[in-house]
């Protein structure tokens, strides 16, 4: 007779109802709401109660101190059960369950003689699938004088037994997508089986590992090792297949002891990989992140974000993971569910992207080694970004070799870079327009302050002369005129002028052009580095001198920068001030048409340039791809839209220097703003502009005018 029976004949005893939960203040156990008061009948006068007992074995399992439980067990119990294996039965569940506290409450007893019943309740708070409760009934007998509780596994849960064990599943949400700004795929979700073993269920090893080392098309002898040394309860991933070979071989696997078939998701990336450094990849859980990832609940096989939006966007993409506790027979089939949380739905990454003018401005850059950067010019929103060379992100989503991960990472092209967030190179000339601003506002120069060009420049001293690009010089010029012509000389002089007031006004002025600084992207970047007197101090030992602020002027000297920070910078110049956070996110929504965020222009500053001065900027930086005198003139010639840009030719080491150009257009009113970096290229000119034509042709659907362009194949090249 159950006890709850025997305590219905009781005078007017209640019978008690489950118990679903407790609730507890200050840690302790407070009565169920709807749970009648325990009813414990008088004891035998010649035995002591046995529910003190039932009570200190409860109070100990709060404490997890089994030792104590274990010596309140009967003598049969502990004969049955060595100590060893009884610790280990409740430290499993414990660690399977993600068991954090504890609170036992008894509920009623029944002691007509030497034998004893006692309910209780139990409830548990996990890591893993919140709170739940449990009503179970305890035995006990009196043997040698003494209650013992009569134990077996189901004292921690009624299900369990010796035949039975508890498992926790996780409920992981299909990963949220990746589209462009239309809603275009760029990285989707393509489902398919995963296939692995639990090693304790397998009963003949020879015939599970042949049919695997068939199915998954590997040599079956490396399986074995996969799995050797795991807990024998756990669920171990080796391979996965499509959903059509999964089909195929389903009654064969699904029938076999301790194979196990599991739906999953597989990574897929457009194939003719669109802008793969900003969508990213994922990948299993690094080794030295694990432990990182398992506190936020995440389970020994899963893949995630390595780079890229991917990573960025892992906390969105991934959802919320489900859990579902059970107890499982030992070939694995449910008995009963414990606890279950689902999972919460993930969301959908929208980029700032357009598909269709990302994978033009891929083709435009071809296989040339560099970068190419477009910008919303007065909001931040990154329209393009394309970098050379590059990689195969479908590599990563079907499990990348270590050998293949490996050779990405020893490739001296660095194909894995993002060069146009992550390559840092020296300015050129580009930076010229920074000197400018940095003279007329604290320098105390205007546009027409003249200067004067022979081709060679002794300002330093006649034994450290210095030469223009333009070997016969430029003649007088103007401040104004030597932007629009790029003249060395004049920068030289302005540099030093510059230095002369206070060697920190030109740093200064570059950072608040936010050079030196992350801008703040999503995807990973370098910040650059500005040099300057403090700087010069503390990593060389050296003073600053007047030369460190001629070659800064001009670009060069130890300055870093990347073209995301430039195609900012000149957005800045041509939409009135502002510089902007640049962003490759548009909105982030599980529905698209009720986002959870949404993409914002984000103002983080003002260049330092009063409305006049940046004008006569402006119309400098024009003059440089509109006047037969401009660096940029050939390059733009004949082009039906206005632009306004600079040239740079940057040091870079080798023979060959690294080509920039980068501006804005249309001139007088922006919409983009575009930075082209080509790795020892030659010169800016003639490498990099005509690069940054054909953006502008694409984006505006202007037809390009025959033979002013280069070719994608044009120019130096890497072989991909």
């Amino acid at each position: 007779m159950k006890l709850a029976s025997r305590l219905a004949l009781l005078a007017l005893a209640t019978l008690l109802p489950l118990v679903t939960g407790c609730n507890f203040a200050d840690g302790l156990p407070l009565p169920v709401e709807g749970v009648s008061p325990a009813v414990s009948p008088t004891p035998s006068p010649s035995l002591p109660p046995a529910d003190e007992v039932a009570q200190a074995f409860l109070q100990a399992w709060q404490r997890d101190d089994y030792p104590a439980m274990y010596s309140l067990l009967s003598p049969g119990s502990q004969v049955a059960y060595p100590e060893d294996l009884f610790g280990s039965i409740y430290r499993q569940v414990t660690e399977e369950a993600t068991i954090t506290t504890k609170a036992t409450r008894i509920l009623a007893a029944y002691q007509p003689d030497t034998y004893a019943e006692v309910a209780f309740a139990v409830a548990f708070q996990t890591d893993q699938v919140g709170d739940f409760g449990v009503e179970n009934q305890m035995n006990l007998s009196f043997v040698q004088g003494r209650w013992g509780v009569d134990w077996s596994p189901a004292l921690v849960f009624p299900q369990l037994s010796d035949g039975t064990q508890v498992r926790m599943i996780t409920q992981v949400p299909s990963r949220g997508n990746i589209y462009d700004r239309t809603g275009l795929g760029l990285a989707v979700q393509g489902q398919i089986v995963e296939i692995g073993v639990v090693p304790g269920q397998i009963q003949d090893e020879t015939a599970v590992l042949a049919q695997l080392g068939e199915v998954l098309e590997v040599d079956h002898s490396g399986l074995r090792a996969r799995y050797a040394d795991v807990n024998p309860s756990w669920y171990v991933p080796l391979g996965r297949v499509s959903a059509e070979t999964g089909k195929r071989y389903y009654e064969t696997l699904s029938s076999t002891p301790g194979i196990e078939l599991r739906e999953a998701w597989e990574r897929s990336y457009r194939p003719e990989l669109i802008a793969p450094h900003v969508m990213g990849v994922i990948g299993p859980i690094p080794p030295e992140e694990a432990e990182q990832w398992h506190a936020q609940g995440y389970g020994r096989d899963e893949m995630v974000g390595w780079m890229g939006l991917e990573r960025w966007g892992e906390p969105y993409l991934s959802g919320d993971r489900g859990r579902r506790l059970e107890v499982v027979s030992a070939q694995g089939v449910q008995i009963a569910v414990l606890a279950d949380k689902p999972p919460a739905e993930s969301s959908n990454l929208y980029t700032t992207f357009d598909r269709e003018f990302q994978q033009q401005v891929q083709e435009i850059l071809g296989r040339r080694t560099g970068s190419i950067v477009v910008l919303e010019a007065g909001t931040g929103r990154v329209l393009a970004l394309a970098t050379y060379p590059s990689f195969d992100s479908n590599q990563f989503s079907r499990g990348i070799s270590e050998q293949d991960w490996q050779r990405l990472k020893d490739d001296p092209r660095h194909p894995l870079l993002n060069r146009a967030t992550q390559g840092a190179y020296p300015a050129g000339s580009v930076f010229k327009v920074i000197t400018m601003a940095s003279a007329m506002e604290a320098g105390g120069l205007s546009a027409k302050s003249t200067f004067n060009c022979e081709g060679v420049w002794n300002g330093l001293g006649p034994e450290l002369p210095k030469v223009c690009w333009l070997g016969s010089g430029h003649g007088q010029i103007t401040l104004s005129q030597a932007l629009t012509v790029s003249c060395d000389i004049t920068f030289y002089q302005v540099g030093l002028v510059l230095n002369n007031l206070d060697p920190a006004i030109l740093p200064d002025y570059a950072r608040r052009f936010g050079l030196g600084t992350a801008t703040g992207i999503e995807i990973e970047e370098n910040a650059g580095m500005v040099p300057d007197p403090v700087w010069k101090m503390e990593t060389k030992g050296e003073g600053w001198a007047p030369g460190d602020a001629v070659n800064l002027a001009i670009g060069q000297s130890e300055l870093q920068v990347t073209p995301l920070q430039i195609a900012a910078a000149l957005a800045a110049v041509g939409n009135g001030g502002t510089l902007y956070r640049p962003s490759v996110v548009e909105s982030i929504a599980s529905d698209p048409k009720d986002p959870d965020w949404t993409f914002e222009p984000a103002p983080v500053g003002k260049i330092p340039i009063s409305p006049e001065n940046l004008t006569v900027i402006q119309k400098s930086l024009y003059k440089a791809t509109s006047t037969a005198q401009g660096t940029a003139y050939d390059a733009f010639k004949g082009l039906e839209m206005q632009v306004a840009g600079k040239t740079g030719t940057a040091e870079s080491g080798q023979d060959n220097p690294h080509a920039w150009f980068a501006g804005y257009a249309p001139a007088q009113s922006p919409e983009i703003a575009i930075a082209v970096v080509m790795e020892h290229a030659g010169m800016g000119g003639e490498a990099a502009a005509p690069l940054f034509r054909q953006v502008v042709e694409a984006y505006f659907r202007i037809n390009p005018s025959p033979g002013t362009l280069s070719s994608p194949d044009t120019g130096p090249t890497e072989a991909p």
